[in-house]
């Protein structure tokens, strides 16, 4: 029967690789920070990681994580309701719930899982979720998994989401779901206007902070700071595989009755594995350094400030961004992974991103900031965009 199955897979991958849509993996032999080094014993500047508060290879997160190794072991070996809870995951879901103003959190083994256990459990065919039509893969699959009505709106367009809440009127409960940050494009989802659209028509919001918690608002807690609104949001989900350390690891935070009822009927929190205890208690490290003073989120933002200007004064084709990704429009796939090659030529380490990833003809490549490039470094990767850009004939 193989054989079969085996002789279309082959030609769908070979239709995938003439259409200049193939994803090659590049190897990288060190940890993960502003400079890595490849296989190949290149060092690169890293441009494409979501290591935004250059956490990743924090010495203070790396000192936490083999404090709980010694102290708590290396796997948990069980789901939480069995024997899969300790001290520390109890200890850091109460720091994610205070860092974003809510009243508790679940954690789940990625934002993947959080986002796609929690539609089902809570959403009956009597009520309906009004989804971001930008919104990540993770919620489109979560919401699919339930039975509740769904509705569609086109991204952060507030006047189609009003008609979207108009069309979902009879449904007993509605929800609006959206990102903080749009990851493909690094816009901000306008939360002060969904939050009054949901109040005049009685829906619930769940936003994902994934791409927004550690990077905008003043303090780095997410849109909800930016907007001045914490506490009214009802959901949140994220992760801390981004800009809280980069390993992995995911949670849901909000309302108490949300979080207990996840408890007891969410599939990917009863039928996974806890978080590792290192991981749980470099989350805890994060969240402590991160109360303390907002050095990283400083520098972030002025890491971010710098290089788009850099990018915008050399002609380039920007998304407008209140985040720290950056998207370069270049349009044509295979001109997105020409480019990045080029890049990594010149050292700046960047992925081309194009369909099914992005929408077809909206190939580019998404630069994302962190707190550990020095102007050095983002004075390197304007220099080699220009460079390059003029070659291909895309600025002047």
């Amino acid at each position: 029967m193989y054989g079969k199955i085996k002789e279309h897979l082959q030609k769908e991958l070979e239709s995938i690789r003439e259409a200049g849509l193939y994803k090659n993996e590049r190897l990288i032999v060190s940890p993960q920070d502003a400079v890595i080094r490849l296989s190949t014993g290149k060092e690169v500047l890293n441009f494409c990681a979501n290591n935004y508060l250059g956490l990743s290879n924090h010495p203070k997160l790396i000192q936490a994580a083999t404090e709980a190794l010694q102290s708590h072991g290396y796997g948990m070996s069980s789901v939480r309701f069995i024997c899969g809870t300790t001290d520390l995951h109890k200890t850091l879901e109460q720091k994610i719930a205070e860092f974003f103003g809510t009243e508790d959190t679940i954690l789940y083994a990625a934002c993947f899982d959080a986002n796609g256990g929690i539609f089902e459990p809570l959403f009956t065919e009597e009520d309906a979720i009004i989804s971001d039509s930008l919104n990540h893969a993770s919620i489109i699959d979560g919401v699919r998994l339930s039975k509740a009505k769904r509705f569609k709106y086109n991204n952060a367009d507030m006047q189609d989401l009003e008609a979207q809440l108009i069309l979902a009127k009879e449904a007993r409960f509605k929800i609006i779901v959206t990102d903080g940050v749009f990851s493909m494009d690094g816009n901000v989802a306008p939360l002060d206007q969904i939050n009054i659209l949901a109040k005049k028509y009685d829906a619930l919001i769940m936003v994902d902070e994934c791409h927004s918690a550690g990077v905008v608002g003043k303090t780095g807690r997410g849109v909800t700071e930016l907007f001045d609104i914490r506490g009214e949001v009802d959901i949140i989900t994220g992760t801390l595989g981004k800009a809280f350390g980069g390993a992995l690891g995911g949670f849901t935070t909000g309302r108490k009755e949300v979080i207990e009822l996840l408890r007891q009927r969410s599939r990917p929190y009863l039928f996974s594995n806890s978080l590792p205890p290192a991981v749980v208690n470099a989350g805890i490290k994060m969240f402590s350094m991160m109360a303390e003073t907002t050095e990283l989120q400083d520098k972030l933002h002025q890491n971010t400030g710098y290089f788009m200007s850099g990018m915008l004064a050399a002609g380039f084709d920007i998304k407008p961004s209140k985040s720290a990704i950056c998207a370069v429009m270049l349009y044509d796939a295979k001109l997105s992974q020409d480019f990045a090659s080029r890049l990594l030529d010149e050292g700046i380490y960047v992925i081309g991103f194009y369909y099914p990833v992005v929408a077809q003809g909206q190939a580019r490549i998404r630069v994302q900031l962190s707190a550990a490039h020095t102007q050095a470094h983002l004075e390197k990767a304007v220099a080699a965009f220009t460079k390059i850009g003029k070659s291909l004939g895309i600025i002047k």
